[in-house]
């Protein structure tokens, strides 16, 4: 499903213009993105979890060269699935 699409069927089901729902979408994944960068995090009872997770330094080989660099530590994004949703997911993957 592309932005376009979500958009569409965001503003299908809450019975709002497009233009409206382009404009709610930006702006919860905007508070997502500024609550994970001051490095809170955010749940969604029964969806999931947005949170920061750390990635330690390590070494990596570089696969055409075989040279071995050095990869340093950062954070990243992550996202724990919720109980609704892990279901709803295998329901799904049933009626295939």
């Amino acid at each position: 499903m592309t932005r376009a699409d979500f958009i569409s069927q965001v503003a299908q089901s809450a019975g709002i213009t497009k233009k409206d729902a382009a404009t709610a979408t930006d702006a919860v994944i905007s508070t997502i993105a500024n609550a994970l960068a001051k490095g809170d995090s955010v749940s969604f009872i029964g969806f999931g979890t947005f949170s920061i997770a750390e990635r330690k330094a390590r070494e990596a080989r570089v696969p055409s060269t075989g040279k071995i660099i050095k990869v340093p530590a950062t954070k990243v994004a992550k996202f724990k699935v919720g109980k609704n949703l892990k279901e709803a997911v295998a329901k799904a993957k049933k009626k295939k």
